[in-house]
């Protein structure tokens, strides 16, 4: 039986000088995303994450991660 494999991606999360909280993923270039609240950032980097991986998928672009899980 074939299982989907996780990715985990490492995210840095400040704040800024308005107080929204800001999210980065390092290897995804590009990839940020911003939230009002820890919650609603959480969220929004999840989809964040999400279009980013359909899009280098639709053009058939490899997932650039330095680090992967997989569980057996």
């Amino acid at each position: 039986m074939m299982t989907a494999m996780a990715i985990r991606f490492n995210v840095i999360v400040e704040r800024d000088e308005d107080g929204m909280y800001v999210a980065k993923v390092p290897d995804l270039p590009g990839c940020a995303t911003e939230g009002r609240t820890k919650k609603e950032l959480m969220r929004n980097v999840r989809e964040a994450i999400q279009a980013y991986l359909e899009s280098l998928k639709k053009h058939g672009d490899p997932v650039p991660v330095s680090m992967v899980q997989v569980s057996v």
